[in-house]
C-alpha cells in the first residue's frame, strides 16, 4: 500500500510541527505551507489524500481553500482547523463542503480520528459544488446497487445528493413525511461513507422517558441513582466512530435539548454521575415529520441547535410526488412478502395497480407495504386484483381523493386517539385467542401440515400465514 500524503496549511510553526509528528507517527507524509496561494500551487503540482487547514491565513482564510478545492479537486477531503468556540466558521466550512473540523487546542485524539476516517474514504465520482448549492450530480453517476428504488426525477436527486453527503461529516437532517424512509435515507448516507464498518445507531427520541432520556443518550455511573446497579453506556458511545441517527428530533424536551447541544459543540459527553468528561466521535443525523422552523418559532425547539442539526438539509420526497416508481416499489414489496411467508410469487393485476396509482397515500412507502400486505392475505391466487385492495377510508366512510383531483391537499398526519374502552381491549383479546385456539387444533389434527390446516379452516394457505404471523404462532 502507498504511503498516504496529507497538505498542511497554517502558519503557525508550533501547529505544523504538532501536525507532522502526529501524522509521522501514523505513517502517513506531510507537505507544509503557510500560505494561501501556496497551497494552490501544490494542488496543481501533485495529488494528496487529505487537505489540513488553518481558518487564518496570511494571504486568505480556509474558507477560500475549501472552495478552490471543491472547484479543482472535490475527490479531496479537507478539514479545517478553527478557534475554540467558532461554531459559526466551523458551520460555515462543512457547507461549503469541507470534510470535517477540529479546534484549537488541537486534541490530538480527535485529530487522529478525524485523519483516520478522512483516508477511509473511496475516491468519489465526479461530484462538484458546494454542498448547499442547489445543485446535483448527473443521475447517471448514483450508485446502481442503492436500496433506495426508483428512477422519478426526485429519486435520483436524492441518491445523487446522497452520494455526495456521504463524503462529509457534516450533520445533515432528514425532512420528510411519516412513512417516507427516512432511516433508510440515514442508513444509505452511512453505508455509502468512510465510517460504513463502524456502528449505526438510530434511536426514537419520542419513544424514550424524559426521565430516562439523559441516561440513554449519555450513559450513567454505577450509583448515580436508584437502580443504577452497574454503569451504563450510553447512545453516543454505543455509535463512537459511526453514525447517531437521531429520529424524531423534534419531540425531545427542551432540557435535554441544551444538553445534546453541548455534546455536539464540545464532541464530548458526561455520563450522569461522572465527574469527566469523555471525548466522542460520532457522525450525527436527524429527521422528522414535523415542520421544525415552526417548533423553533414557537419556542419548543432551540434555534441555534436547530442551526447545529440542519447544516445539511435533505428533502426526501413523499411517493405522491413520485408516483412512477409505484410499480416497482409495488414488485418488492411483493417479492418480500413471498419470501416471508414461503408462498409462490405475487403479482399485481392491471387493475389492482391502476387503483394505487390514484390513491394519494398519505402514509407513503409504509402505507403502500401495509396495503399490499392485507391485498396479499386476501387475494386468493398468486395475482392480486383491484377487488383485494383495501384502501383506507375517510371517516364518512368514503375512499380518500385522489391526488389528482382538483384542490387536493395532503391530509396531515394521523393523530392516535386513544378511543378503546377496557370492554373493546377485552373483546379482542378473547376474539384473538379464540382464533389462536381454532388455528392450534387445526394443526394439531393435520400434524402440522399448514396446507391441511388452511383448508380445514376454510382459509389460504396464505391467508393462514398472516394469521399465524399476526398472533406470533410459531
Amino acid at each position: 500500500m502507498s504511503i498516504r500524503h496529507v497538505l498542511v496549511v497554517d502558519d503557525e510553526p508550533d501547529i505544523c510541527e504538532l501536525l507532522e509528528i502526529t501524522l509521522s507517527r501514523m505513517g502517513i507524509e506531510a507537505t507544509t505551507t503557510e500560505r494561501l496561494n501556496a497551497a494552490r500551487e501544490l494542488l496543481a503540482q501533485q495529488d494528496f489524500d487529505l487537505c489540513l487547514t488553518d481558518m487564518r491565513l496570511p494571504d486568505g482564510d480556509g474558507l477560500d481553500l475549501v472552495r478552490h478545492i471543491q472547484g479543482q479537486r472535490p475527490d479531496l477531503p479537507v478539514a479545517v482547523i478553527t478557534a475554540h468556540g467558532s461554531v459559526d466558521t466551523a458551520v460555515q466550512a462543512l457547507k461549503l463542503g469541507a470534510f470535517d473540523f477540529v479546534s484549537k487546542p488541537v486534541d490530538l485524539q480527535q485529530l487522529r480520528e478525524l485523519i483516520d476516517t478522512a483516508l477511509r474514504m473511496e475516491p468519489a465520482p465526479d461530484l462538484p459544488g458546494a454542498l448547499n448549492a442547489g445543485t446535483v450530480p448527473d443521475a447517471e453517476t448514483t450508485r446502481i446497487d442503492s436500496p433506495l428504488l426508483g428512477q422519478a426525477p426526485p429519486m435520483q436527486t436524492l441518491r445523487a445528493t446522497i452520494q455526495k453527503l456521504a463524503r462529509s461529516q457534516a450533520p445533515v437532517f432528514i425532512r420528510g413525511e411519516s412513512g417516507s424512509g427516512k432511516e433508510l435515507v440515514a442508513r444509505e448516507i452511512h453505508r455509502l461513507g468512510p465510517r460504513s464498518d463502524r456502528p449505526f445507531v438510530p434511536v426514537n427520541c419520542g419513544a424514550i422517558p424524559g426521565e430516562l432520556m439523559e441516561s440513554e443518550f449519555f450513559g450513567h455511573r454505577k450509583g448515580a441513582f436508584t437502580g443504577a446497579t452497574q454503569d451504563h453506556t450510553g447512545l453516543f458511545q454505543a455509535a463512537s466512530g459511526g453514525t447517531l441517527f437521531l429520529d424524531e428530533v423534534a419531540d425531545l424536551p427542551l432540557p435535554m435539548q441544551v444538553k445534546l447541544l453541548r455534546a455536539i459543540q464540545e464532541r464530548a459527553i458526561k455520563p450522569v454521575g461522572g465527574t469527566r468528561e469523555i471525548p466522542v466521535d460520532v457522525r450525527l443525523l436527524s429527521a422528522t415529520h414535523h415542520d421544525l422552523e415552526r417548533a423553533v418559532a414557537e419556542g419548543r425547539f432551540r434555534q441555534d441547535l436547530y442551526y447545529r442539526l440542519n447544516v445539511i438539509e435533505l428533502k426526501v420526497p413523499a411517493l405522491r410526488e413520485r408516483r412512477e416508481d409505484i410499480p416497482v416499489l409495488a414488485q418488492c414489496v411483493l417479492a418480500r412478502i413471498s419470501d416471508q411467508w414461503g408462498t409462490e410469487p405475487l403479482e399485481l393485476a392491471p387493475d389492482a395497480l391502476e387503483v394505487l396509482a390514484r390513491h394519494p397515500f398519505p402514509g407513503n412507502v409504509r402505507e403502500l407495504e401495509n396495503i399490499l400486505e392485507r391485498a396479499a392475505t386476501l387475494s386468493e391466487g398468486p395475482t392480486i386484483h383491484a377487488d383485494s385492495i383495501d384502501l383506507p377510508r375517510s371517516a364518512h366512510g368514503e375512499p380518500l381523493p385522489s391526488a389528482e383531483a382538483p384542490g387536493f391537499v395532503p391530509p396531515p398526519p394521523r393523530r392516535e386517539i386513544p378511543t378503546a374502552t377496557a370492554d373493546d381491549v377485552a373483546l379482542d383479546q378473547r376474539l384473538a385467542e379464540q382464533e389462536r385456539q381454532a388455528i392450534a387444533t387445526a394443526l394439531q389434527q393435520t400434524g402440522g401440515n399448514r396446507t391441511a390446516a388452511a383448508r380445514l379452516l376454510g382459509l389460504s394457505f396464505r391467508q393462514l400465514r398472516y394469521r399465524l404471523k399476526k398472533l406470533g404462532i410459531e
